[in-house]
C-alpha cells in the first residue's frame, strides 16, 4: 500500500494503526505532515496503543492543533469587534467556520487564514473598517489590487501586523470569472447564526464550499484535506433522513451538482465515507486521475506524478478564467516579473 493510501486508511479506521510498523509509521507521520493532516490524525488516534515515539509526535500535534483553534476562534473575534458596528452578516468560512460550531471536521484540523463572507454591496464598508482596526495589505502592487476587486471572489488580502494572521474576505465563493456561479446572496441567507453574532454556513452548504474549493478553484494541491472535511461533515448529518435532499437542493443552487457528486464518489472509496442516499451522479472515467493526484506522495511527503501534477496545473488556471483574459493575465505577471528582475539587477 502507498504511503498516502496508508495514511487515508488510518483515518478512516483508526483501529488498524497499532498494527503499523516503523517504516509505515515514518510513511504516515510525513504524508499526514505534508498534507495539513497531522493534527486531524492525531486526534483519530488519541488514546490507542500505539509506540511511544509516535505517541509523543502525535501528542505534540494534537497541542499545536488545540493551539490552533484558539488562535483561529480569537482572530473571528477580533474581526467581529471590528466589523459589528457595520451591521453587516459576517459569514465564517472553512476552518474557523468548523471549529466555531464544534463540528467533527474542526477536531485536529490545521487553520491558517481567517476566511469570511460578506454582503458584496458591503465590501468598502468591511474594508474601512479592518484597515482602521490594525490590519494592512498584504499586496502593495497596484495591478495585483486591480485584478482582485475586478475578476476575484474576495478582497487583496489583509494581514494584522501585531498578530501576524492573514484574513480573506470573500463576497462568493469563486472567482468572477469561473465557469460555476454560485448564489452569494443564497450563502449568506441560508447560514446559521452563532451565539456571538457571527454565522457559519448551512450545513449543506458548507459540503458545497468544500467541493467548489477542490474541484472547481485549484489545481487539488493538499486537497486531501478538503476531501476530509467532506468526509467529517456528510458523517456530521448520516443520521438526518432530510440531509441528501438539502445537499442536491444546495448544488443545484450553486451551480456545483458535478463537483459536489464528484467529490461525493471519491470521498467514499478514499474515506470510507457513507454515501446512502447521496446525490454522487454517475461514475466517471477521470474520477481515477482525480484520485490519483488526490495520493500523489511518496514515503518522503514529497508530491508524486509531475505529469498529472502539470495537467491539473493548467487546468486550475483554464477554469478560473476565460482564454484571452488568462492569456492577458499571465502575460500582464510575466512582463512585470521580467521587470521586477531587470531593476534588481541594476540596483547590484
Amino acid at each position: 500500500m502507498s504511503p498516502t493510501r496508508l495514511l487515508v486508511a488510518v483515518l478512516a479506521d483508526p483501529q488498524a494503526a497499532p498494527a503499523l510498523g516503523p517504516g509505515a509509521w515514518q510513511d504516515v507521520l510525513t504524508v499526514a505532515r505534508a498534507e495539513l493532516l497531522i493534527g486531524s490524525l492525531a486526534h483519530r488516534l488519541h488514546g490507542l496503543a500505539l509506540p511511544p515515539a509516535v505517541r509523543a509526535i502525535l501528542d505534540d500535534a494534537r497541542t499545536s492543533a488545540e493551539h490552533g483553534r484558539v488562535q483561529a476562534l480569537w482572530e473571528a473575534e477580533m474581526a467581529r469587534r471590528a466589523l459589528v458596528t457595520l451591521g453587516v452578516p459576517v459569514v465564517l468560512l472553512k476552518g474557523t467556520a468548523f471549529v466555531a460550531a464544534g463540528l467533527a471536521a474542526g477536531q485536529g484540523r490545521s487553520i491558517g487564514d481567517l476566511d469570511i463572507l460578506v454582503p458584496r454591496d458591503a465590501l468598502d464598508a468591511v474594508e474601512a473598517a479592518l484597515l482602521a482596526a490594525g490590519w494592512e495589505w498584504v499586496k502593495p502592487d497596484p495591478y495585483d489590487h486591480l485584478y482582485y476587486r475586478r475578476w476575484m471572489h474576495e478582497l487583496p488580502p489583509l494581514t494584522h501586523p501585531e498578530r501576524d494572521r492573514m484574513i480573506d474576505v470573500h463576497h462568493t465563493i469563486l472567482p468572477l470569472t469561473a465557469r460555476p456561479t454560485p448564489d452569494a446572496t443564497a450563502l449568506i441567507a441560508d447560514s446559521v447564526a452563532l451565539e456571538n453574532g457571527l454565522r457559519v454556513p448551512s450545513p449543506a452548504d458548507m459540503i458545497v464550499h468544500a467541493a467548489a474549493h477542490l474541484f472547481a478553484d485549484g489545481d487539488l494541491a493538499g486537497g486531501l484535506r478538503n476531501l476530509w472535511d467532506i468526509d467529517r461533515l456528510v458523517r456530521e448529518h448520516a443520521g438526518d433522513a432530510e440531509f441528501p435532499a438539502a445537499l442536491a437542493a444546495s448544488a443545484r443552487r450553486h451551480n456545483l451538482i458535478p463537483h459536489v457528486a464528484r467529490a461525493l464518489r471519491l470521498s467514499a472509496p478514499i474515506y470510507a465515507t457513507p454515501m446512502e442516499g447521496l446525490p454522487i451522479g454517475r461514475a466517471r472515467w477521470a474520477d481515477r486521475l482525480y484520485a490519483r493526484r488526490l495520493l500523489a506522495r511518496d514515503g518522503w511527503g514529497r508530491e508524486t506524478r509531475p505529469a498529472l501534477r502539470l495537467a491539473f496545473y493548467i487546468r486550475s488556471h483554464w477554469i478560473r478564467m476565460p482564454p484571452l483574459l488568462l492569456a492577458r493575465h499571465l502575460w500582464t505577471k510575466f512582463r512585470r516579473g521580467q521587470r521586477g528582475t531587470t531593476s534588481s539587477d541594476r540596483a547590484s
